[in-house]
């Protein structure tokens, strides 16, 4: 049931709604959220360009992205600032963000524009059904998950996305010797992300414990301020190993 202050997505055929039939619980809440005519105009006139719909079949990245670089996929973007600065320090790797809101959609679209960047494509839909349906297995050379909703009260830690079985999909549709990299400024969910990771048989950490923050991701404007406020963040790093990834049985949407 959608709430009475939802913004419309102008984007609704292919952002998840609440009557899609999905099984899973979502790690996100639709929101009024400000908007600027930048944002809108950016959705408009770049969307066609830059973005992929969502479809119940294996994206080929190979046609998205006219090659064969490597993928990294990126859940929850948010403005896209971090997006943008490690697409344009690795030219060599394609981007796939996945993002709900219109505001960042928008706003990294704008960003791509802006600095003529040629290696993102956007999927404007909810995270699980892009990595259940498009993603192909042992396909993603990276995942980024950055500072995602960390749902501080106890009671809405179910709806956190970095739970056992959200990770053992993305796991499985890693590459060997791929990485998945998550960082958050809530200890308490670095915490819980320290023991999902963990705890999965095909990740391995590439670290005792936390990992120092790779210099290929950048310092956002939120996060220094953090900083400067005494204001702790963990990463963490882990890659796939060799153990073979069982079958997986991730619930499809009712027909």
């Amino acid at each position: 049931m959608t709430t009475s202050n939802e913004k419309p997505s102008l984007l609704s055929p292919n952002v998840a709604n609440s009557n899609s039939g999905e099984t899973h619980i979502r790690s996100f809440v639709h929101r009024r959220a400000h908007i600027t005519p930048s944002q809108e105009q950016a959705l408009a006139r770049l969307l066609p360009l830059w973005s992929i719909s969502y479809r119940d079949s294996i994206l080929k990245p190979e046609t998205v992205f006219g090659n064969d670089h490597p993928l990294i996929l990126e859940i929850g973007f948010g403005m896209g600032e971090t997006t943008q600065k490690i697409a344009q320090a690795r030219p060599n790797d394609n981007f796939l963000g996945v993002e709900v809101f219109n505001a960042g959609v928008g706003a990294l679209l704008k960003r791509i524009d802006d600095n003529q960047i040629s290696n993102i494509r956007i999927i404007q839909h909810d995270a699980v059904e892009v990595v259940r349906d498009m993603i192909a297995p042992a396909s993603l050379a990276g995942i980024h998950i950055y500072f995602p909703d960390p749902w501080p009260k106890k009671r809405h830690h179910k709806r956190r996305l970095v739970q056992s079985p959200f990770i053992q999909l993305l796991t499985s549709r890693l590459k060997p010797g791929g990485y998945i990299h998550c960082a958050t400024d809530w200890e308490n969910y670095a915490e819980q992300m320290l023991e999902v990771l963990s705890a999965e048989p095909m990740l391995s950490n590439t670290n005792e414990g936390y990992a120092p923050r790779p210099d290929f991701r950048p310092l956002t404007k939120f996060e220094n301020r953090g900083l400067r406020l005494g204001h702790g963040v963990w990463d963490l790093i882990f890659t796939r190993n060799d153990t073979p990834t069982p079958e997986l049985n991730w619930p499809k949407k009712e027909q």
